[in-house]
């Protein structure tokens, strides 16, 4: 059974896969979370000559750098994840109630992803991203491979355990498929990554970061 610091690096990225699926879906074809995809996207439309539409695609990359900013200045100032967090949950939460356009609501939704990404950055001394997993998957191998085939101890460094990463990849694609079944099943779906913050947060009354 996943222990405690597995557990919310779970929870944290089913809520990035639930807010990268309905961004994508209902907010104009968009990325929330995964910035690397707005960028081929946003390149994509360069190349054919849409540039109002390579711009809106790169226009989510700044929200998500001032949200990240944001939290690391609260880390700064209040050394407690749980403050961006919950800050980033009250967004979720909000955004759907806000008399804004879908262009609006993704910037606001990225700033939110951001958030998340520089609040907490380690799970039980093991890094770990959870707004996107290309870079999970090439550790999943790094890892495996290093299960099967030890290192020597001059070699490369130690990555997380396959399992950790598994996990949290697994979570990714979960919140994506539950993403885009909360969209035919309740009006503002973004709610329920919401509320899996408020869980992430009760988990993590403990956490403290210099």
């Amino acid at each position: 059974m996943p222990d405690k610091p597995q557990i919310q690096a779970i929870l944290l990225t089913i809520v990035a896969g639930i807010a990268d699926a309905v961004g994508y879906i209902v907010m104009g074809g968009v990325f929330t979370a995964n910035m690397t995809g707005n960028t081929v996207l946003a390149g994509i439309a360069a190349a054919e000559g849409f540039y109002p539409l390579a711009a809106e695609r790169l226009a989510p990359l700044l929200t998500f750098f001032l949200g990240a900013m944001l939290a690391r200045l609260l880390l700064r100032l209040l050394h407690r994840p749980a403050v961006p967090l919950l800050l980033e949950a009250i967004v979720l939460a909000g955004v759907g109630f806000l008399p804004v356009g879908r262009e609006t609501a993704v910037l606001i939704v990225a700033a939110a992803m951001g958030l998340q990404a520089s609040a907490v950055t380690h799970f039980g001394g093991t890094a770990v991203s959870t707004v996107v997993v290309t870079s999970t998957l090439a550790r999943v191998a790094d890892a495996t491979l290093d299960r099967f085939w030890p290192a020597s101890a001059r070699a490369l460094p130690s990555v997380a355990t396959p399992r950790l990463l598994a996990l949290t990849w697994s979570g990714y694609f979960a919140g994506a498929v539950a993403g885009t079944m909360l969209l035919h099943l309740i009006v503002w779906p973004l709610l329920v990554p919401a509320a899996i913050l408020l869980v992430v947060i009760g988990l993590s009354s403990q956490w403290t970061r210099p």
